[in-house]
């Protein structure tokens, strides 16, 4: 019997899209090749989890599975095979493809020949000329099928989603893992899907092959983030840099860069450095904006503890009479 899929993920028949990719990103970090080098039940439990969840991830197919279980891939792409061993029919109900006797009246029924057109489509034409309608002669046989779409979750670091560039990554595909790579086009954010064309599942049928749909996921950054075209950065400064004011050199994607600090500068104060942020093809670049945050040393020495409290005798605190919650 046909391992259940659900349980292969180890979700309910009535998970959602999120719980389903939460339990498929888990099992496949656990099982996965990379991790479980000398572990042969690693990777083909790595390999049931993935083809578990290329099936639970598309409503398409989920929705076949649900209805005729293990054999939803053969009754959805036309099923049998000549010289496969015979096609299983368990669960499929005939009247439901021809739309029972009313259906055929009134001209609903696909399959105007009934049981003999059906094996006929079904079979590639083989069940020769249809008894008691002269002139049809042979049932032309059925065009190639295109293969289905696959989709796979590729995550790249935050620079490459800013700049571009290549990278290489790891699929589960016709049975195998395969090592694939792939130009990540600069500007593409979470949620930005890439397709690779005829890199899906192969036809069944001697069709062309699906396409392959990268979905994005961009890694944090420790420092950068992005917000829509603009990039954000907070850049530590000392207090010596915020009283004098001074020069810092900040990189950028498009490389570094020479920032003037204003003398008397307050954490919190934001500077715009222009054009320095996402550059993405159609749209106009985005800036950097530089929030510049105070930092204290670690330890400060007397000598140094002494010029401060000099510094505050001259320089009272600001007035916070009116503060009030």
């Amino acid at each position: 019997m046909a391992e259940d899929l659900y349980e292969t993920l180890g979700v309910g028949r009535t998970a959602d899209k999120d719980e389903i990719q939460k339990a498929y990103r888990k099992l496949a970090r656990k099982y996965h090749p990379d991790v479980n080098k000398d572990s042969d039940a690693a990777r083909e439990k790595f390999k049931r989890v993935q083809e578990a969840y290329e099936v639970l991830s598309d409503e398409e197919k989920r929705a076949a599975y649900d209805r005729y279980g293990a054999d939803f891939e053969k009754i959805r792409t036309g099923g049998w095979q000549p010289g496969a061993g015979g096609a299983s029919f368990d669960g499929l109900d005939l009247e439901q493809i021809f739309g029972g006797a009313g259906a055929a009246k009134a001209g609903g029924n696909p399959f105007e020949g009934g049981f003999t057109d059906f094996f006929e489509q079904l079979m590639g034409g083989g069940a020769g000329p249809t008894r008691g309608r002269p002139g049809r002669g042979r049932a032309a046989a059925a065009p190639p099928r295109r293969g289905s779409n696959l989709r796979h979750e590729l995550e790249i670091p935050f620079s490459m989603a800013v700049t571009g560039g290549k990278t290489e990554f790891y699929l589960h595909r016709g049975g195998k893992q395969e090592k694939l790579s792939v130009t990540i086009p600069a500007g593409v954010e979470t949620g930005s899907k890439i397709r690779l064309r005829q890199q899906g599942h192969a036809s069944t049928s001697g069709g062309e092959s699906g396409d392959l749909i990268l979905l994005i996921k961009v890694s944090p950054h420790p420092h950068f983030k992005r917000n829509g075209q603009n990039l954000e950065l907070r850049l530590p400064v000392s207090i010596g840099e915020a009283v004098l004011g001074g020069k810092v050199d900040v990189p950028t994607p498009q490389g570094t860069v020479t920032l003037s600090v204003p003398p008397g500068t307050s954490s919190g104060k934001r500077l715009r450095i222009k054009g320095r942020g996402v550059t993405k093809a159609g749209a106009s670049p985005g800036d950097l904006l530089v929030e510049l945050q105070i930092q204290l040393p670690d330890q400060i020495d007397e000598e140094s503890k002494q010029l401060i409290a000099s510094f505050a005798e001259r320089n009272p605190p600001p007035d916070r009479d009116d503060l009030q919650f």
